[in-house]
C-alpha cells in the first residue's frame, strides 16, 4: 500500500463520513445518560435510576448525557471525546474487568467499543456540520477543526512512497 492510496481518504466525502460517525455516536452515548438519570427513552439495565450523587452511576451518566450531547452538537469534540473514552475506559476496568479478563465474558462489550469508538474521535476531530467548525470559522476565514489550512483538512499532497 502507498501513501498516494491512502491520501484518498481525504476529502469532503470523508469530513462528512466523520460528522455522521460523531453524530451517531454521540447520540447513543446521550441516550445512556438520559436513560440512566431519567429512565428515558427506556429505564437504564437494572430498571432503577441512579441516586443523584451516586458513584460512579450518577456521575458516569451525567458525563454520558454532557459528553453525548456535546459530541451530537460537534462542540469541544476533542475534550468531550477524551473525558467520555475514559470513562468508558473506567466503566470496563471498574465494572466488567472483575467478572472476566475478555469483553464477551464479563457482558463489557458496550463499555470497549464506545472506548475505542469515542477515543478514536479525540484524533480525526468533529467533522463537517459541526460547532467547532462554524465556532473555528467565525475567527479565521479557512481553518479546519485540526488547524490546517483548508476546509477539508491539510493541502499538502502526499508524495507516493512504497510501503
Amino acid at each position: 500500500m502507498t501513501t498516494k492510496s491512502i491520501s484518498r481518504l481525504h476529502g469532503p466525502s470523508v469530513d462528512y463520513a466523520i460528522a455522521a460517525f460523531r453524530v451517531v455516536i454521540g447520540f447513543l452515548f446521550f441516550c445512556h445518560g438520559t436513560s440512566t438519570l431519567f429512565a428515558w427513552p427506556t429505564a437504564p439495565h437494572g430498571g432503577h435510576t441512579a441516586a443523584v450523587g451516586a458513584w460512579p452511576s450518577w456521575w458516569g451518566a451525567v458525563i454520558q448525557l454532557v459528553c453525548g450531547a456535546a459530541l451530537f452538537l460537534g462542540l469541544g469534540t476533542r475534550i468531550a471525546a477524551f473525558i467520555a473514552s475514559g470513562s468508558m475506559a473506567y466503566a470496563y476496568f471498574w465494572s466488567h474487568q472483575p467478572d472476566g479478563v475478555l469483553p464477551i465474558q464479563n457482558n463489557g462489550e458496550l463499555s470497549a467499543i464506545f472506548c475505542w469508538a469515542l477515543f478514536l474521535m479525540i484524533f480525526l476531530g468533529a467533522g463537517a456540520l459541526s460547532l467547532d467548525r462554524l465556532i473555528a470559522r467565525g475567527g479565521r476565514t479557512a481553518q479546519s477543526d485540526d488547524g490546517t489550512a483548508g476546509e477539508h483538512g491539510p493541502t499538502t499532497e502526499l508524495r507516493e512512497v512504497n510501503a
